[in-house]
């Protein structure tokens, strides 16, 4: 008796892009597609809290700006309080503040940016207190998978000591890709975070990214 085996080649595959910005960002593409548009802007005249703007570039492996990349951001209120019904911490909601942004690079020079406040800390599931952050994923051409990463602020010294997510990554120059570097820009505080694919020519090391 002899069994003969059918083999089936694999299926191809593609990565995002490159229209990712038409199907989520249209505006920035120039089509007007939405009556509302997720943007870049995450505040309201009424948001409470130290307004920010955070701004930065995303490398690719050989230290080029990737400016076709969308980026998304959610983060805690002013007070530590998500806009999300799975945050039941006794804290505050801000109805001026929705918590979550979308937006792109610039196609010419692959700068991104958020206008945002400074979130304050919150409990994590475990019940321990995390320093204050944003989250990000990124999508872009030659990105199969959303990749999720963590923007601290450099100048939280103290809380990003405590934070258990911080800490558990081992080395100190890794821990230091997710640390923002906060500076002045025309009477606006801003906190530049530059995000890397890989390690870069110019001694930049790869971003940490978090399997969620």
């Amino acid at each position: 008796m002899s069994t003969s085996l059918t083999h089936f080649t694999e299926t191809a595959s593609q990565t995002g892009g490159p229209y990712v910005h038409i199907g989520l960002a249209p505006e920035q593409a120039g089509f007007k597609i939405f009556d509302n548009n997720f943007g870049h802007v995450l505040t309201t005249p009424e948001t409470l809290g130290e307004r920010i703007i955070v701004e930065g570039q995303v490398f690719d492996g050989s230290g080029t700006p990737v400016r076709d990349v969308l980026i998304e951001v959610w983060q805690a209120n002013a007070a530590g309080k998500y806009a999300h019904p799975a945050d039941t911490q006794d804290k505050p909601l801000d109805p001026a503040f929705r918590g979550w942004g979308r937006g792109g690079a610039d196609f010419n020079t692959g700068v991104y940016s958020f206008e945002t406040i400074k979130p304050g800390k919150v409990v994590g599931s475990d019940g321990r207190v995390q320093a204050p952050h944003i989250c990000l994923i990124l999508f872009a051409r030659g990105i199969n998978i959303g990749l999720h990463t963590r923007l601290y602020f450099g100048d939280e010294t103290l809380a990003n000591a405590e934070d258990p997510i911080l800490n558990g990554i081992e080395w100190e120059t890794r821990r230091a890709t997710l640390l923002a570097r906060r500076e002045q820009k025309a009477g606006e505080v801003v906190y530049r975070f530059d995000i890397r694919l890989q390690d870069t020519p110019d001694g930049g090391k790869e971003t940490v990214f978090f399997d969620v």
